[in-house]
């Protein structure tokens, strides 16, 4: 099988309404599942978040990486997804969310590294409109000259592969480093101030909106790539909503690795 472009499929838009971040999660699964049988074209999803959430990687331990009793007190949820990779610190309005589900012959014959910058190159494009060079820190790490954007992660299901990204558009580094373990870890020997400059955010600089990164961004894809508007369909949320009760809500599924 050979690679195949960008323009060969007929991309899909998703940009619904804020969602609880369980749900978010069991999207993922259903929607890489329903590309990969073929019943949805390839899809990019836009993320709006109901609720601050800490999501975990598939294989992390929960208690090494989040500080539950902190968690609580904050109201942050916290969930486990279904790929690998860190832990990402999530709050409405400060986050920007994308998943991407393709085929797999997008990244046919290419490395994990190369497929990483291929399935982003778009969001390099859009930053790079609106005066940030970004690029690849191998693996998975968008970042600036003024550090970290954000992170990737990427897991296959069946045909199809899930690639999502987490950046940060706004940061609240107090809290991230009361409810994140690893976090305070690394910082501890240089203190909060070096912390905001580990992940610099788009607010700062950029100086717009969310809204309008998020657009400009949209409108990359749609130049470069070709994407329709779409919507969830009725089955695919009735099935994560089951999906989000039954395993990505549960205390067991985010325990799974303690």
């Amino acid at each position: 099988m050979s690679r195949s472009d960008w323009r060969a499929h007929a991309w899909q838009l998703v940009h619904a309404a804020p969602q609880r971040p369980a749900l978010h999660m069991a999207l993922d699964e259903v929607l890489a599942d329903e590309v990969a049988a073929g019943r949805r074209p390839p899809t990019l999803r836009v993320w709006e978040w109901a609720a601050s959430a800490v999501v975990i990687g598939r294989f992390q331990s929960l208690r090494n990486e989040v500080d539950m009793e902190a968690a609580r007190r904050h109201r942050i949820q916290v969930v486990r997804r279904i790929t690998g990779g860190g832990a990402m610190f999530i709050e409405p309005g400060n986050t920007i969310t994308y998943s991407i589900y393709a085929p797999l012959s997008l990244v046919e014959g290419l490395s994990f590294q190369e497929a990483y910058a291929r399935m982003d190159a778009w969001v390099v494009e859009a930053l790079g409109t609106l005066g940030i060079r970004a690029w690849y820190q191998p693996l998975n790490d968008l970042t600036s000259e003024a550090g970290k954007i954000g992170g990737a992660a990427q897991a296959h299901r069946g045909g199809a592969l899930l690639h999502h990204v987490t950046m940060a558009y706004d940061i609240d580094t107090a809290k991230m480093l009361q409810v994140l373990r690893i976090g305070r870890e690394k910082l501890s020997d240089k203190g909060t101030p070096s912390a905001a400059k580990r992940v610099d955010p788009l607010r700062r600089q950029t100086g717009l909106p969310r809204e309008a990164i998020v657009a400009r961004m949209i409108d990359t894809f749609r130049r470069r790539h070709g994407l329709a508007e779409g919507a969830l369909r009725d089955e695919e949320l009735q099935r994560a909503a089951a999906l989000a009760q039954a395993k990505f809500g549960s205390a067991a599924w985010t325990a799974e690795v303690p």
